[in-house]
């Protein structure tokens, strides 16, 4: 149903257009800050949540692998013989480097005469 007074009607479209306006400053307001937080927090060096993932998988697999070998290390340190245990173990004397050489000296090259012009 229309209303018969004309001043209603022009201000239920004014205030129509209005909502529409602050809604979509609203939505620009919302994006800009949105995007302002995600500046702020990539220069804070934080890591995303996939990264976080791999890493903490790398780390429990390093884990399981670290006890396994632990694992396996004190089983070969019960069943090795005492009296190897009670040797001290021998060291391999390192091969030693050859003396560091100076470099061969230069001669000097023999300087270029040039022949005695003759007078005639």
């Amino acid at each position: 149903m229309q209303s018969q007074n004309r001043f209603f009607d022009d201000l239920s479209k004014v205030l129509n257009g209005l909502a529409g306006t602050v809604a979509g400053v609203g939505r620009e307001a919302e994006a800009g800050a949105r995007e302002r937080a995600k500046e702020w927090f990539g220069g804070m060096d934080f890591v995303s949540r996939e990264e976080f993932e791999a890493v903490k998988e790398m780390a429990s697999k390093a884990r399981a692998e670290a006890d396994a070998l632990k694992k396996r290390l004190d089983a070969l340190e019960k069943t090795a013989p005492k009296s190897a245990a009670a040797k001290p173990a021998a060291r391999k004397a390192a091969p030693k480097k050859p003396a560091a050489r100076k470099p061969a000296a230069r001669k000097a090259a023999p300087k270029k005469t040039t022949p005695p012009k003759s007078g005639n």
